[in-house]
């Protein structure tokens, strides 16, 4: 991988890091966020653990520079927080959170995910 996908991946993969950690004990804007679209308290355990593991899957490919590793876990992201969004459009919360946080992490993933496929092909 070039080193402008590199840089790419390692952003995927230190955002989801982040958003995993601050899902650990969420600030206002999160859990505001996840009752917004109706998500059940008792689950937000299981977006630690996808975020988490993504991250770790990305930081995989980067170091062992294998763009077919971090290509399918960008394609998992992307189709995770497009189903987020669509989540946020069907349950009409779409305020600053779902502008800012939920489609700029889609926008990212995507992204990561064009330029990691045609780094494999």
């Amino acid at each position: 991988m070039n080193t402008s996908t590199l840089v790419l991946v390692w952003l995927l993969c230190a955002s989801l890091a982040g958003d995993a950690l601050l899902s650990l004990r969420p600030p206002t804007f999160i859990s505001d966020c996840l009752h917004g679209v109706g998500f059940p308290r008792e689950w937000w355990w299981t977006l630690v653990v996808i975020k988490a593991l993504a991250a770790i899957g990305l930081a995989v490919g980067a170091l062992r520079n294998d763009p077919g590793v971090a290509a399918t876990v960008a394609i998992g992201t992307t189709a995770y927080f497009g189903s987020a969004a669509i989540t946020h459009i069907r349950a009409r919360f779409t305020g600053s959170a779902f502008w800012i946080n939920c489609l700029a992490m889609l926008l990212l993933s995507t992204l990561t995910a064009g330029v990691t496929v045609a780094a494999y092909l």
